[in-house]
């Protein structure tokens, strides 16, 4: 198979910004190769991280027009990507905004116009990857594991510490995969009440005291005792743990400590195997006193990839989910998302 020169384009629910990653992806034999080149985060200026954020809240006319010029602003940041580094890439893989994520309900909504992306570029767009599979009556998430199993295949566990904790593993011939708990879209959400855009190496965690109540009422949540495929949503935070952390009426450093220390012992105990392997990238492995927590329970031995991978590891698999969308091949797993049958998500804009 040949070579697919692909911008892989992330925009998670932390809304750090868009993740732009230029990733070069083969197949050679049974086994996929990858390389990330250029990659960057593209930060959202006020006004379109205002939008973003309440994205949830427009009337239909107004979100079908953030679909599209959202759509058309990444196309508009993906040709300055291009430039500045000098690029030929052939075909672009986009996950899209997460909007609306409710399963439960049969639909999950991600914006940015593939149709936008793909004429303001002038390069083939996969997007959507998420619908087909909800169609079928999966949970659409997490579809990073895909990539867990072409790309990382040596790690028994593969962890992702973005705007919420998923792990994906193999157990016997499947792999499985669910969503943890909320991390970054609440850690953020609180450091905004202190005026920062995040908790920067978890210092105003660590400045806070445990509160024993709240950690109960947050480890006791219903999500934490469903088995098999799950995956979790902007809309679940809002109703369930911004409430809760709002009636607690506990100082925002003491939020953030309980709640790292929440994080932590549920991202623990979803590693069952002492001595294995664990691959951790996302935003989260930069807040020390979340890894200090997630260290001090967990069994495992931890690699430590280097930057590149930390951040853009994401990015990288929405590449490869376009890359076998193109080649036809399957990108979603039904062991993952409980959906009827694996499927071929994305739709394409040539």
């Amino acid at each position: 198979m040949k070579t697919y020169r692909v911008i892989g384009l992330m925009s998670g629910t932390s809304l750090d910004g868009l993740d732009i990653a230029y990733c070069e992806i083969s197949q050679v034999r049974s086994e996929w190769k990858y390389k990330i080149g250029a990659a960057e985060t593209i930060p959202y200026d006020n006004s379109l991280l205002r939008v973003l954020r309440e994205a949830g809240n427009l009337e239909a006319a107004d979100l079908a027009l953030l679909h599209c010029s959202y759509g058309a602003w990444m196309g508009k940041e993906v040709l300055e990507f291009i430039r500045t580094h000098h690029l030929k890439p052939n075909l672009i893989a986009s996950h899209g905004h997460t909007v609306f994520h409710q399963p439960q309900n049969g639909f999950t909504l991600q914006i940015g116009s593939g149709a936008d992306l793909a004429a303001v570029t002038g390069l083939t767009t996969v997007c959507d990857f998420r619908s087909s599979d909800v169609a079928r009556g999966g949970q659409g998430a997490p579809l990073v594991p895909i990539g867990d199993e072409l790309l990382f295949p040596k790690y028994d566990y593969c962890l992702n510490l973005g705007g919420f904790a998923n792990i994906s593993y193999r157990k016997k011939d499947l792999r499985l995969a669910f969503d943890i708990c909320p991390v970054n879209i609440v850690l953020n959400h609180l450091s905004r009440k202190l005026n920062k855009p995040f908790d920067k190496d978890g210092k105003l965690a660590r400045s806070g005291k445990l509160n024993v109540k709240l950690l109960r009422k947050l480890d006791s949540l219903d999500y934490y005792q469903i088995k098999g495929p799950k995956s979790l949503g902007k809309e679940w935070v809002d109703h369930i743990i911004f409430p809760l952390l709002e009636k607690s009426n506990l100082p925002v450093e003491d939020l953030l400590h309980t709640y790292v220390i929440h994080a932590g012992n549920k991202i623990s105990s979803g590693i069952k195997q002492p001595g294995s392997s664990l691959l951790i990238t996302g935003g989260g492995v930069y807040n020390q006193f979340l890894m200090k927590n997630i260290r001090k329970h967990c069994k495992a031995k931890i690699a430590e990839p280097d930057d590149l991978l930390i951040q853009f590891k994401e990015a990288l698999v929405f590449a490869l989910l376009g890359v076998l969308r193109m080649e036809e091949k399957i990108n979603c797993l039904r062991s993952v998302t409980g959906a009827k049958e694996d499927s071929i998500g994305g739709c394409i804009y040539r």
